[in-house]
């Protein structure tokens, strides 16, 4: 096999060509700590974090080491090792977290979310839309669920719901103006060209 010289430019891409400058990132302790934060946002970056350090440690390196490297700790790496060495790449992968147990079962969720869309007044309120409060109100009447209002706002959030409020009504206004002024209301001078 014939190997051709290589042109000149070529050596400053090897170690033992050109000296590569040392690069620097400006604000390197907050950008560290905004790297890290945001690896611990998503899931699949959790996972290549975990990929790096055990490839950290395939290539000879401590679990100090690549703990001091990755911001981590090293019983993190070791546990990252085990788990490796275990289950394979599925080791590394985020598991189901304990966490509180879900308060509504399924059924009490699907007719909450049944409830969620009729109108407030079918069930005897005198409010006009369903609110945190209200909801709080109405878990505790028809299914014994003691839900905090603020718990109750997620649940409208998580069935897809927007906060919609109810426009005031102005307490001393005239109705019949108001609609008349609604109907003759002027055209301004700009929608008119």
């Amino acid at each position: 096999m014939l190997v051709k010289e290589l042109p000149s430019w070529y050596s400053c891409f090897t170690k033992e060509g050109c000296e590569m400058k040392k690069l620097e990132i400006s604000d390197r302790d907050i950008m560290t700590i905004s790297i890290q934060q945001e690896i611990s946002r998503s899931e699949e970056a959790r996972y290549d974090h975990r990929l790096h350090g055990i490839l950290l440690v395939c290539k000879g390196l401590s679990c100090y080491k690549v703990a001091e490297l990755l911001g981590q700790h090293s019983t993190t790496i070791q546990r990252w090792v085990r788990s490796f060495e275990k289950d394979g790449f599925a080791g590394l992968a985020d598991c189901e977290r304990p966490g509180r147990p879900k308060r509504l079962t399924v059924e009490q969720w699907e007719a909450m979310s049944q409830d969620l869309r009729k109108h407030p007044r079918e069930f005897g309120y005198q409010q006009n839309l369903w609110d945190g409060k209200l909801l709080s109100h109405h878990l505790q009447q028809s299914y014994g669920m003691d839900l905090g209002t603020r718990q109750c706002q997620r649940v409208f959030r998580k069935l897809g719901f927007r906060l919609r409020k109810p426009r005031p009504l102005i307490a001393k206004a005239d109705t019949e103006e108001q609609e008349a002024f609604k109907k003759t209301a002027k055209i301004s001078k700009r929608s008119e060209g």
